[in-house]
């Protein structure tokens, strides 16, 4: 049982970051996609990337910088390719 104890507060804590990365997004900018952005943040593994993460969300200039950063959107000559494939102008 113990050994399952620190994976445990692992998850947790990773939760508590993503919810944090989502709200502190939720409040700066209008985001309407919350769930392609927490599909994306539920992906990452690492703690400390989260961390990193939930500091840009305080710092990022926009949601489109902070997609960017997750990897999200490219942008491309003037276009901006999501990675589910739409694009735009």
């Amino acid at each position: 049982m113990q050994r399952f104890i620190p994976h445990f507060l692992q998850q947790e804590t990773r939760e508590s970051l993503i919810e944090g990365i989502l709200e502190i997004l939720e409040a700066r900018f209008d985001v309407r996609d919350v769930p392609k952005l927490a599909s994306a943040l539920h992906r990452i593994d690492s703690e400390q990337r989260l961390q990193e993460l939930l500091r840009e969300a305080f710092q990022t200039p926009s949601l489109e910088a902070f997609q960017q950063t997750l990897g999200l959107i490219v942008t491309v000559r003037g276009l901006i390719v999501t990675t589910n494939g739409n694009d735009s102008r």
